[in-house]
């Protein structure tokens, strides 16, 4: 069984459902992510360049494990239109253990720079 503490989940915000589904395409096929779950309308409230600004953004969720975070990172960066992009990781405590296996086998080996 795969061992949970390797396996994250990785949001990013996208600024629209078409750029996260784009996204989420190419990492599930460079094998970076096993999965990309696309909410196509959040509303996101942040603070930007000293203002506070509101915009209707998509959500990507991402299944991958530890080890391939800094690549996943800099392919994200590559495709996305923001120039500070969220991408952010969030380790698993547990999950089901064959989901956990199925996400190891669908994510390729880390490969080297």
């Amino acid at each position: 069984m795969a061992d949970a503490t390797d396996q994250i989940i990785v949001f990013v915000t996208a600024s629209s459902e078409e750029e996260a589904v784009t996204i989420g395409r190419k990492l599930v096929e460079g094998e970076l992510v096993a999965c990309a779950n696309v909410i196509p309308r959040i509303r996101s409230v942040f603070r930007w360049e000293g203002k506070v600004a509101e915009e209707q953004e998509a959500l990507l969720i991402l299944k991958s494990r530890m080890e391939l975070f800094d690549q996943l990172e800099k392919a994200v960066k590559s495709l996305h239109s923001y120039s500070v992009p969220e991408i952010i990781a969030v380790p698993l405590a547990k999950g089901a253990g064959n989901y956990l296996d199925w996400i190891s086998e669908m994510t390729g080996k880390p490969k080297k720079n």
